[in-house]
């Protein structure tokens, strides 16, 4: 989520700064311009009140003009900015240099043709900083008696101009890209301290989805909305909690308290037995369902058990345990004429050692108990990325894909296994025992018939996941 809102906030911030910036780099190259023209206009003004004395161009010896054109040429040589002074009929009182003559067309026409009305120049095109041949015409009039008699011209080059206003938009720039560094840290913080909660929230979420029912998250920083998140998801955990701690200690009563009625059942029946003809098959099918509904109890305590206890994790040689199992079932095995092999290489994982142990005996019971004499089962132990895996392979006759889908499910037998012993619960129990650890179990297909059991634990010592009483902090 942080990746998707943190460019959104740069984006949006990136687009109020140049928003902002673009009028103001405008707004600049105006200002840097209209002081050039202002200090062109005082100049030309200047050279107005000049001409507006001298008289005719064809009157011979005025000091006047020389004085006007000796005013020309030493300006022209200081700034180097072209001016001449000319009438109406664009005849030329003084210019510098002498040969500069008023263009016939573009801004310099615009500009003296305005002049000419009695207006002075006062908004010359804007003067860009990549625009090398730019150059500054400002016109001015010459009156006398009311009566415009000549124009002052000015043509500025634009160098220092445009170099001015690319200072200007550097300082600018420089401002934007502080601006937007301080916005970058500012959204960086902004969204971790909004999204900081649901990090939180989303870790505790996991960590009671896989188990660990005792993670809760601390109502502390983040926005009034999350903070009130927190306070109902704890809320909602400890009812969750309490709902599946009823259910267990339930389940546990309930299979503990069965167990002695059904023990004395079993024995007045067996009494029974003692007075009806022996082999009777009604008696023989009743010890049978006691002995089945016996077995079930046991497994719901064990289940009960399983997901009440903690798991015990520490650094476990998975292989030297997988070979002691098989080593444990290989007796069953013969008996039933099943060839049960291994492969166990040393692989260390984290696991706790007993629901490792009882999770392999559950797998491998019921690998033996599909397949049939003359076949296999294999067992292999590999480690596999950041995890070890083992590996139950048998040639039974395997399930079909809408089976796959409820393998492990509690009290599910296959229609096709009815009269197979077991409650239906002994994968289910090794599910559990493995997900307290952090690890897991899988079901597929095994080539070319049967089922592949994948049992995995981790291979890395697991962080501090929150379980304990401390709350996770938001």
């Amino acid at each position: 989520m942080r990746t998707r809102l943190l460019p959104l906030l740069i984006v949006l911030m990136a687009g109020v700064l140049l928003a902002l910036g673009f009028p103001l780099a405008a707004s600049l190259a105006a200002a840097e311009q209209q002081r050039v023209v202002v200090d062109r206009l005082d100049d030309s003004a200047r050279f107005a009140a000049l001409a507006q004395f001298v008289g005719d161009l064809t009157a011979a010896g005025d000091e006047r003009r020389t004085a006007l054109r000796g005013e020309i040429d030493s300006y022209h040589d200081v700034y180097d900015i072209r001016t001449g002074i000319f009438y109406r009929d664009n005849r030329a009182m003084a210019a510098a240099p002498e040969d500069w003559v008023v263009p016939y067309e573009g801004e310099g026409r615009r500009a003296f043709n305005e002049a000419l009305l009695g207006r002075r120049s006062h908004d010359p095109p804007q003067v860009w900083p990549w625009d090398p041949h730019a150059r500054l015409v400002v016109a001015s009039p010459v009156v006398r008696d009311g009566d415009v008699i000549a124009v002052v011209v000015t043509d500025s080059p634009t160098g220092a101009l445009r170099s001015r206003i690319l200072h200007g938009w550097l300082v600018i720039f420089a401002g934007e890209a502080a601006a937007m560094l301080l916005a970058v840290a500012a959204a960086v913080r902004l969204t971790g301290w909004v999204l900081r909660p649901v990090r939180v929230l989303d870790s505790a979420t996991h960590d009671i989805a896989t188990g660990r029912m005792k993670s809760r998250v601390a109502v502390s920083g983040g926005p009034p909305e999350l903070r009130r998140l927190a306070r109902s998801f704890n809320e909602m955990a400890d009812h969750v909690e309490e709902s599946l701690e009823q259910q267990r200690a339930f389940v546990a009563d309930a299979s503990h308290q069965l167990r002695n009625p059904l023990a004395a059942l079993l024995l007045r029946i067996e009494l029974l037995a003692l007075e009806l003809p022996e082999g009777n098959a009604e008696i023989a099918s009743v010890r049978t369902e006691g002995k089945r509904l016996a077995q079930v109890l046991d497994d719901l305590l064990d289940l009960a058990l399983a997901e009440h206890a903690a798991a015990d994790l520490r650094l476990t040689d998975v292989g030297a345990l997988t070979a002691e199992r098989i080593a444990s079932w290989r007796p069953v095995a013969d008996e039933k004429g099943v060839a049960l092999t291994g492969t166990c290489g040393a692989v260390t994982g984290w696991a706790d050692p007993v629901a490792l142990s009882s999770a392999l005996d559950a797998v491998i019971d019921n690998a033996l108990k599909f397949t049939p004499g003359g076949e296999r089962v294999t067992v292999g132990v590999r480690p596999v990325r950041d995890a070890v895996e083992v590996c139950v392979a048998d040639l039974g006759p395997g399930l079909t894909e809408e089976e796959l889908a409820r393998v492990g499910d509690r009290f599910w037998r296959s229609g096709r296994h009815q009269n197979v012993r077991g409650s239906g619960l002994g994968l289910s129990i090794a599910r559990v025992l493995l997900t307290a650890g952090g690890g897991g179990i899988a079901f597929a297909r095994n080539e070319p018939h049967g089922l592949r059991v994948t049992v995995r634990v981790p291979r890395h010592a697991p962080a501090d996941d929150g379980a304990g009483p401390a709350p996770l902090r938001a």
